[in-house]
């Protein structure tokens, strides 16, 4: 598919982002071997959790769980609670220890904690989520840096669709740092004709309507439905979110309404099995870069450029 064709689709393609992650976490594998062969060591990635959110324990297992199937070395620092002179104290250990190629601090961190400081005391080089304020600078002045992970993953399986994005219109529901801003950033880093939307624009539907690529990172489950959406765009959801229907009881879903919005798009991601599995994915990408980067080589998945 060299772009979204206008014409109505009779069911989205489904975008495996599953099956794709699992490409990428065998290839960091194969990096990190040869990087073991040639240097002598293996990438290590440390990651720093506060506090006890569900959510985050969750997400904590499973990076770490990846990490170590593509043969990246772990450092965890757990706290129920800490203050923030301790946790900067505790970064700067992380910042000067060889061992360690990339640090990832999982958010949300605790209110009594400055966000962006913290985030601001990793080493621009050790910064494995892309969130330091000099490789988001980066990002949007189009300079190589550490690109973050779920904005990275997002364009990857958007590229699967559409190879060739110069040109396209594309749109941004959500505004974050996370996800929202440097997502708009790659996309018009790529040559599209870039439209932000968040929770003080006045028509959300009549923006998306417009996109050939639509990526949905607002938080709110269902958001997007099927008039919203351009016939055979290709639809990037972001969210997820668990929902207790009467019905179908609780269960995972994205902020795109999937089943009404599935018969008109041209390609789609599922929640689950779409956008998470390629942040995990990616951070693992941008660790073997960090290393590789240390050692004076350039990373083979060149994720220290926007590609």
């Amino acid at each position: 598919m060299s772009r979204p064709s206008g014409d109505a689709a009779p069911g989205a393609r489904l975008i495996d982002g599953r099956g794709l992650a699992d490409r990428i976490v065998a290839e960091v594998r194969a990096g990190v071997e040869d990087g073991r062969r040639r240097t002598g060591s293996v990438p290590g990635l440390a990651v720093v959790l506060v506090g006890g959110n569900p959510a985050s324990h969750i997400y904590v297992e499973a990076k770490l769980r990846k990490a170590r199937e593509a043969g990246i070395d772990t450092f965890e620092h757990r706290f129920d609670d800490i203050d923030e002179a301790g946790l900067l104290r505790l970064i700067e250990r992380l910042n000067r220890d060889r061992r360690v190629s990339g640090i990832l601090v999982q958010l949300p961190l605790p209110p009594h904690v400055d966000r962006r400081r913290v985030l601001s005391a990793v080493s621009p080089d050790k910064d494995a989520d892309g969130f330091h304020p000099e490789n988001q600078g980066r990002l949007f002045t189009d300079a190589p840096g550490v690109v973050p992970c779920t904005p990275r993953g997002c364009l990857d399986l958007i590229r699967r669709e559409v190879p060739s994005l110069e040109g396209l219109d594309a749109a941004v529901v959500g505004a974050s740092s996370i996800v929202g801003r440097p997502m708009a950033a790659l996309l018009l880093n790529q040559g599209c004709t870039v439209s932000v939307g968040h929770k003080a624009s006045r028509d959300l539907p009549a923006l998306t309507r417009r996109a050939d690529v639509l990526v949905v990172a607002a938080g709110q489950p269902g958001l997007v439905r099927r008039d919203w959406v351009k016939p055979g765009a290709v639809v990037v959801d972001v969210g997820i979110s668990r929902v207790t229907d009467p019905v179908l009881g609780s269960r995972i879903v994205g902020d795109v309404a999937f089943d009404e919005v599935r018969e008109v798009a041209g390609a789609i991601t599922p929640v689950p099995g779409g956008v998470g599995p390629m942040t995990v994915a990616m951070l693992m990408a941008n660790t073997l870069d960090l290393f590789l980067g240390a050692a004076g080589e350039r990373g083979a998945a060149a994720l220290l450029c926007q590609g």
